[in-house]
């Protein structure tokens, strides 16, 4: 006969049933539903639901977008963005002073530049005198663990609103687009920035980027975060209203990915990340879980960014506004749904408030 040890171990295996050993003897209950077909036992209390997650929400893995306009002084509400605000280099000690108190640990900034002249080559974007520049200065001053990422684009700072250096008959010039938003970069980089994100999309802009830091000294000392999946997404609206990036004429799906394009995204991401990009973003996030999830997979030794962009915080607001849920559950979800997807840094206009949830 069996001991009862062993017909234990068989019943489970071969029968998956439950088993009963009165007094030493084994038998079988019958009809009773399988062992593992009972899950709720495993989440029943709130301490061990928290357990179920591979990766815990923590405050370091959200990163904070702030608008840096060229008014020292300004500190101007953006209707399209709840909460948001275009900031002047004046205003940043009193605005982000309480928020790394509370333990924010990074921002990216985007520059808004108002009142300067704009040419087709986006001469202001590395300005000495303009906001990103002196942001960056006033903050490595003020507060020097606070981790500093730059928007490097050109969109923001050209009279036609486009990414990029344009031909004659108006489509994108790629390699001087290239060259000059790396000059860019590097730029942003000597000013003391610890990281550059490229948001172009422009073919090889990656490695051109690496190589410059490189070939001015900074290969080892700056990080180079790639949106690499960067979708022509309708969800920019608010962030353009923003930053006053909307183009002047045209759109730009010749150099953001197609929504439809997953092949397009997996190509892009393995490219980014063979030209050197130390962090891989998908942009934006919600809508794109699944390339969130490829970028994971296909590059796990890397960081995986995601943006969770203007659009859907304004409709996370929104849907809370007109009473479809509570803003702070739905805040959680979006984002939990990002991590799980595999991301391991946010960027999101709710970083102020997780600061204060988490």
């Amino acid at each position: 006969m069996l001991s009862s040890f062993w017909a234990i171990c068989w019943a489970t295996e071969r029968c998956r049933k439950i088993v009963k050993i009165p007094d030493g003897s084994v038998s079988f209950v019958k009809d009773v539903a399988e062992c593992d077909s009972i899950l709720q036992g495993g989440y029943a209390h709130p301490t061990s639901r928290k357990w179920q997650a591979k990766r815990q929400l923590t405050k370091s893995m959200f990163m904070y977008p702030i608008f840096i306009t060229d008014d020292p002084d300004a500190s101007v509400e953006i209707p399209t963005l709840p909460g948001q605000r275009r900031w002047g280099v004046n205003k940043l000690e009193g605005f982000i002073g309480p928020l790394v108190e509370k333990g924010l640990e990074s921002v990216i900034l985007f520059g808004v530049p108002l009142n300067c002249v704009k040419d087709g080559r986006g001469t202001p974007a590395d300005d000495a005198s303009g906001p990103v520049i002196l942001a960056i200065k006033k903050l490595r001053q003020l507060y020097p663990s606070l981790y500093i990422a730059c928007d490097v684009c050109l969109c923001e700072y050209t009279d036609h609103g486009h990414c990029g250096l344009l031909n004659n008959d108006s489509t994108i010039n790629t390699p001087p687009s290239v060259a000059r938003i790396a000059e860019v970069a590097v730029n942003y980089a000597r000013a003391g920035a610890h990281c550059v994100a490229p948001s172009d999309m422009m073919d090889g802009r990656i490695k051109s980027i690496k190589r410059g830091l490189m070939d001015a000294g900074f290969g080892n000392k700056c990080t180079l975060m790639s949106y690499s999946a960067k979708f022509a997404s309708s969800l920019y609206g608010p962030f353009r209203d923003a930053a006053g990036s909307a183009p002047s004429f045209g759109d730009r799906t010749c150099y953001q990915l197609p929504p439809t394009a997953r092949g397009l995204a997996r190509r892009a991401i393995q490219r980014d990340a063979n030209e050197g990009a130390d962090i891989i973003m998908v942009k934006p996030a919600l809508p794109y879980l699944d390339i969130i999830s490829d970028a994971a997979e296909l590059t796990p030794d890397h960081p995986i960014a995601c943006y969770q962009v203007s659009g859907e915080f304004a409709m996370v607001h929104a849907g809370a506004a007109a009473g479809v849920y509570d803003l702070k559950t739905m805040a959680f979800e979006s984002v939990e749904g990002m991590v799980r997807a595999g991301a391991t840094l946010i960027l999101t206009y709710f970083t102020p408030d997780f600061l204060e949830w988490l």
